[in-house]
């Protein structure tokens, strides 16, 4: 038990600690709105990765290999929504007599809902779970090894998120949250770029 929640640990921070579109989406999204926002967004995330940790534990090698003929597609649709994602953060920083803050709609739910759904796109956090789990001869274990990755991967998006909030707090006048929008914004359109190449 002991062992496969450690192993479900380090594989959670393994897949969340390398900072890419979906960290700095929870990190600005923070830094413009609020903690609560950010941390529904980052725990998006960490139910993505508790997910697609429950799946390889299940039949990781079977699903990996039922989502490599799509993976492509997936990948192009995961850039589309990032690229859309820029453009919009983008737009807000630039119009006329706008605050650059999210809208009234943004919620800690919607931020959740709106953050899985896009962490589901990355086909290659169930194939990294499916490796470590057939690396340990097929013995995932379970409920364990999916609560370690959920602890881990939730601590670090939450950390993420408190970091946000806390540059936010540091940038309140209107030209520095524009500034940190379009900075967002453009770091998230190259990430998406990235996905293609």
């Amino acid at each position: 038990m002991i062992g496969s929640l450690w192993s479900g640990i380090v594989a959670g921070y393994g897949v969340a600690v390398p900072v890419g579109a979906i960290g700095i989406l929870i990190a600005g999204l923070s830094a413009r709105t609020s903690f609560k926002v950010g941390a529904g967004a980052g725990l998006g995330a960490a139910t993505a990765d508790a997910i697609y940790a429950a799946l390889a534990v299940l039949g990781g090698a079977a699903l990996a290999g039922a989502i490599a003929p799509i993976a492509t597609h997936l990948r192009w649709l995961a850039a589309a929504v990032l690229l859309a994602l820029a453009a919009h953060t983008a737009w807000s920083a630039l119009r006329p007599g706008t605050a650059v803050r999210e809208t009234r709609q943004t919620t800690a739910l919607g931020a959740y809902l709106a953050i899985l759904a896009l962490t589901l796109l990355n086909p290659m956090t169930i194939v990294y779970f499916a490796a470590l789990v057939l690396g340990r001869g097929g013995e995932g274990g379970g409920i364990w090894f999916v609560l370690g990755a959920l602890l881990a991967s939730a601590s670090w998006q939450l950390l993420i998120a408190a970091s946000g909030a806390l540059a936010g707090k540091f940038l309140t006048t209107p030209r520095a949250r524009r500034l940190t929008a379009l900075a967002s914004s453009t770091v998230i359109a190259a990430l998406a770029v990235t996905l293609l190449l």
